[in-house]
């Protein structure tokens, strides 16, 4: 990112614009065709996170910043006077867990889950009642019978 810290994840938020599609009735197979298309259109933010993290000597504070300014692209994107709304934060939640963190991880980064931890320790410090964990595609995917937990 050597563009420039300003520049680093620019437009990331847009992740999310397919959200409330790709979360309605997620079942297996859904879930998979969502998944390899989701990876398609946004690939390159993680892609952007693991080539930054390559380039830093300070891995550690390289994964702060990138959590840093994930989750303020998010906030800016989705806050409303100031809040992000009860139902945008588990829609945006369920689709962090569900979609954003398996892609960081199937990067296959070594960085991978340093990246997706900062994130998430981010994700849970920033926004209210969201302590979120995250598991990688195969286990998620594994989860599902034809419906996500009997639930959708």
């Amino acid at each position: 990112m050597r563009k420039g810290k300003d520049k680093m994840l620019d437009g990331v938020e847009k992740i999310f614009e397919e959200m409330q599609p790709m979360m309605k009735k997620l079942k297996k197979n859904s879930y998979e065709k969502n998944m390899v298309q989701f990876r398609e259109v946004n690939g390159h933010y993680f892609s952007e996170m693991m080539d930054y993290m390559e380039g830093e000597e300070d891995k550690e504070k390289a994964a702060e910043e990138i959590g840093k300014t994930f989750v303020d692209k998010v906030e800016a994107a989705y806050e409303k006077k100031g809040k992000v709304t009860g139902k945008v934060q588990t829609d945006l939640n369920f689709f962090m867990i569900y979609y954003t963190f398996p892609a960081i991880l199937m990067t296959h980064s070594d960085y991978a889950k340093q990246v997706a931890d900062s994130i998430c320790g981010e994700w849970g410090m920033r926004f209210k009642d969201s302590k979120i964990g995250f598991a990688d595609y195969d286990t998620i995917y594994s989860g599902f019978r034809e419906k996500i937990f009997g639930i959708f």
